[in-house]
């Protein structure tokens, strides 16, 4: 048999694997699943209707990314969000939103702020209809779009880099209703600089939002650190107890 041939079960499984590993992914991402919080195996199989096989599979993909740890006898966990590097990266942000807000006022095209503003009423709709994370990934695609209108490839490629690590905090803390209703404020104001002849106020009005965010993110994050281990007490110790 030629060594290269696969077996269809096992790409059927690597198949089903990769899915799988995205749609948990986006559950981490979006906070559906929030940092510690412990993996069901049995239920999630139930949930997607598929074995335990491609289910690990999918898990170990994600335990290399650092969105799930294992442990032996314990299981699949969410990995904890760590607050300090957390804090570093967001201060790294409000740096790069400023500078992108002053090149964005001699770089912007007319084009590039219509896509913004299409976009951003977009998002405004999602707002106004509930649909949480669908108003998130616009809103995360808005700040790309303005970071890449500064016409910097070294700049939009630092900030989608740094962006990505703080993705998933931000989607563990979106459940936050003012902050949400606050953010679609300070997106407002964001579009009116934007179309505004001079842009004017654009980099402090950017640096502003992000900060607000940061610091909303943060708070939330603590306080669910903070309410977390007696829950997670109780599970280590039925964890131990059917270990």
């Amino acid at each position: 048999m030629n060594q290269t041939t696969k077996s269809p079960l096992l790409l059927r499984t690597r198949g089903m694997a990769a899915e799988i590993a995205a749609r948990l992914r986006d559950m981490i991402d979006e906070g559906e699943l929030p940092p510690g919080a412990r993996i069901d195996e049995k239920e999630l199989s139930s949930a997607f209707d598929v074995s335990k096989t491609p289910l690990r599979e999918a898990l170990k993909v994600l335990v290399s990314e650092g969105r799930v740890t294992h442990r032996q006898y314990i299981g699949y966990r969410v990995a904890e969000i760590d607050l300090d590097d957390l804090a570093a990266t967001f201060e790294l942000l409000h740096g790069l939103e400023a500078m992108a807000g002053e090149l964005v006022q001699r770089r912007i095209t007319n084009t590039e702020i219509a896509a913004i503003a299409a976009r951003h009423r977009r998002m405004v709709e999602c707002h106004d209809a509930g649909k949480r994370a669908e108003y998130f990934k616009l809103n995360q695609q808005i700040h790309q779009m303005i970071v890449d209108a500064a016409d910097n490839p070294v700049l939009a490629s630092v900030y989608s880099t740094l962006m990505s690590k703080v993705h998933r905090a931000r989607g563990a803390a979106n459940a936050d209703t003012l902050r949400w209703a606050e953010s679609a404020s300070e997106h407002e104001a964001i579009l009116a600089a934007l179309e505004h002849p001079a842009r004017e106020g654009l980099p402090a009005i950017l640096r502003e939002h992000s900060e607000n965010t940061a610091r909303e993110v943060l708070a939330v994050l603590e306080r669910t650190k903070r309410d977390a281990p007696a829950a997670r007490i109780g599970d280590l110790a039925r964890e131990g107890a059917s270990g």
